[in-house]
């Protein structure tokens, strides 16, 4: 019996996928939601939503209550007075204190809490143990409840068992009323500040110092340039950008300062002080308007200290640029 051989085909190996497409071949590509060009909006609307439901519509309201005579008993009650508000503050002696004693207080607290922040930064910027440590240690203050901050130097500044006045009577100086003072309490108040910001402020100098070539340094000492001169020529122009940002925010945080002044004087509230010594323009528009519940003030007061803000700023990019020009 003789078998019987079928020649079967061999079975071919599949194609490999070509990996470009035949020419004339249209490729038809679903669009996703992510690829979408309402996508980027999409993802933008949530923040665009919070910012107007809680930043642009309460600045538009407070500027509309501004116009009105408007209490906060009665909200709804509101009767157009145009710009007499704003009039108002300019013959109220109350506002003018309070403007004086914002800028002192913040000139007080701005310039040493920076220098200090400065010199911090370069302590820290050296590579010495512990540098973890001793970070951390300078951001205690901030990450510290500005009540207890502000209630503890109360004590500090206590007229008669104050740490303070026991150390200056050491040096052989009476005791200073620290709470009642036109100027040492302004000082007190600004001291609580420079305490609270420092370390902050001194981390973003540290992470701007961080950031300037060592090459620089290495060619100023290559030069004979000090320690001084290296970081005056070397690190300052390096961390500039960090010094303007710090010190438009800490001239933002002195216009808006409240918490300190608020709870430094022992029962004195919002008036700041028995003869409003230590008054800011932020304890003035609580007073008008959660003390006097005089709404439509206290809006005006809002949008005066925005404008000058705003002014303020505008004058020093004018100046710069005009600097710049010459």
């Amino acid at each position: 019996m003789t078998e019987t051989r079928v020649n079967r085909p061999a079975p071919r190996e599949p194609a490999e996928p070509s990996a470009r497409p035949r020419v004339g071949r249209a490729v038809r590509v679903r669009p996703t939601p992510i690829g979408s060009p309402w996508a980027p909006y999409a993802l933008l609307a949530p923040f665009f939503l919070l910012f107007a439901a809680f930043g642009v519509f309460p600045l538009l309201a407070t500027g509309w209550d501004s116009f009105h005579r408007v209490e906060l008993t009665a909200p709804a009650d509101r009767e157009w007075v145009g710009l007499h508000n704003y009039a108002r503050l300019l013959d109220d002696g109350f506002f003018w204190n309070a403007l004086s004693n914002t800028v002192v207080i913040g000139v007080l607290s701005t310039v040493p809490q920076l220098l200090l922040a400065l010199g911090v930064a370069h302590l820290l910027d050296v590579r010495i143990r512990g540098r973890g440590f001793f970070r951390v240690v300078a951001l205690a203050p901030y990450a510290t409840s500005v009540a207890a901050a502000t209630l503890v130097f109360a004590l500090f500044y206590g007229r008669d068992h104050g740490m303070a006045n026991w150390a200056l009577g050491l040096l052989g100086v009476g005791p200073v009323d620290w709470q009642n003072g036109a100027w040492a309490s302004k000082f007190a108040v600004s001291s609580i500040v420079v305490w609270r910001w420092t370390g902050y402020n001194a981390l973003i100098y540290l992470a701007a110092m961080q950031t300037v070539p060592r090459e620089l340094y290495e060619a100023a000492a290559l030069d004979g340039a000090s320690r001084w001169r290296q970081f005056v020529h070397v690190t300052l122009p390096g961390v500039r950008p960090a010094i303007a940002f710090t010190l438009l925010v800490s001239t933002i945080g002195a216009v808006q300062l409240f918490g300190e002044p608020l709870l430094f004087g022992s029962g004195a509230g919002a008036t700041g002080g028995a003869d409003h010594q230590y008054q800011t323009l932020g304890l003035y528009l609580y007073e008008q308007g959660w003390v006097n519940l005089h709404l439509g003030r206290a809006a005006a007061l809002a949008w005066v200290m925005l404008l000058g803000l705003a002014v303020a700023f505008a004058c020093v990019r004018g100046v710069r640029r005009a600097r710049g020009a010459l």
